[in-house]
């Protein structure tokens, strides 16, 4: 293993006006025999090629890593993808194993983390045939995808040319910031990038990815929707303090999978600052816009849950007043606030490794 680039290739002298994207190719080292030492050219070219209004120089370097030994999972792998990518100040970085990757017992071609910003490529199952070439095309198809390229989109190249050169300009440092000030640069200095990176993570499927946590929240859900108690105060409450219950329970759920899931990253030097606000900011993204949609997905449970179960006719004898349909909203919305909490302390039974990679993952078969 070495930590030494073997090869670098970059556009020519002439492109230096355009800010430049460096991309590392992480090599398994029984993989070099197939892919050759030339391996970083072909990408480069291939990219160019693939995106040729990007607007950038495509700076592409190798090394020779394994990253893990035979038995290293998918985070591991990731995570220490991570760890190069700060090291050696890329941008991006793609792993190119020999490793089996597995979604549970599925297998899979491809791994993303696109707010690692770092992908894997497993070229045993590529086939037999032709592995150089079916390497390279899947090594331009994961770096489009850490960059938000959508074949199907009629604007996917000028969105990918934006996050493309974005990603390659660091945000000025100024020695008299705080963190404050330094943070709100880099938002308003990559506002772009940080929704691309948080689209890309699909924020709205990370909750379903936790079943603990979907388990004790909907068993938190019933409980506490047939409790009298709880119809007495939810119909009392006035929607600011509803709201108020429920901003407070979206916050708690989000710190809880953050803090006590290990996905708060500290920059070791200067130089990291950047992009670990940056991982930061869209970790904090993603994870509040998953459980703001596990929040919504709650309520409307508990919505349907009130009207099919609570009565009528004894839910007015409890509270005391004729029963209207907002009543009920009422209801399901203290439920929902209720059962998130809830959802929180099933997060905090969730391996921090199964946190991590529902915050972090998404696969390709």
């Amino acid at each position: 293993m070495t930590d030494e680039p073997f090869e670098s290739i970059a556009e020519s002298p002439e492109l230096q006006q355009d800010p430049e994207v460096q991309i590392g190719l992480l090599i398994s080292p029984p993989l070099l025999e197939v892919l050759g030492h030339d391996f970083p050219a072909a990408v480069r070219e291939a990219l160019v090629q693939q995106h040729p209004g990007a607007g950038v120089r495509w700076a592409v370097t190798s090394a020779e890593d394994r990253l893990g030994d035979p038995t290293a999972d998918t985070l591991e792998l990731l995570d220490a993808a991570r760890e190069r990518i700060l090291r050696n100040a890329w941008d991006l970085a793609v792993v190119l194993t020999e490793i089996p990757l597995k979604e549970g017992r599925r297998p899979v071609l491809t791994q993303l983390s696109p707010l690692h910003g770092a992908g894997l490529v497993t070229v045993p199952a590529l086939g037999a045939r032709h592995p150089r070439r079916k390497a390279q095309e899947t090594t331009v198809q994961v770096v489009g995808q850490l960059l938000g390229y959508d074949e199907d989109d009629a604007h996917a190249q000028q969105a990918l040319a934006r996050k493309a050169r974005q990603l390659s300009t660091d945000v000025e440092e100024r020695p008299d910031d705080n963190s404050v000030q330094f943070t709100a640069r880099v938002i308003t200095g990559n506002i772009r990038l940080l929704l691309g990176m948080i689209r890309a993570n699909r924020p709205w499927a990370f909750f379903v990815r936790l079943s603990r946590a979907l388990v004790v929240a909907a068993a938190t859900g019933v409980l506490t929707l047939v409790a009298s108690d709880l119809w007495l105060l939810a119909t009392a409450y006035g929607p600011v303090r509803l709201m108020l219950l429920a901003v407070m329970a979206i916050v708690t759920v989000s710190l809880t999978v953050i803090l006590g899931g290990g996905l708060w990253e500290r920059p070791r030097s200067r130089s990291e600052r950047e992009q670990v606000t940056l991982f930061n900011l869209a970790t904090s993204g993603t994870v509040m816009i998953g459980v703001v949609v596990f929040f919504v997905a709650l309520f409307l449970l508990s919505l349907l849950g009130a009207f099919l179960l609570i009565d009528q006719g004894v839910l007015s004898t409890v509270v005391g007043h004729q029963v209207k349909a907002v009543d009920y909203v009422k209801i399901g919305w203290l439920t929902a606030s209720l059962a998130t909490i809830g959802g929180a302390l099933g997060a905090g039974l969730e391996d921090d490794d199964v946190v991590r990679a529902a915050a972090y993952t998404r696969s390709n078969a």
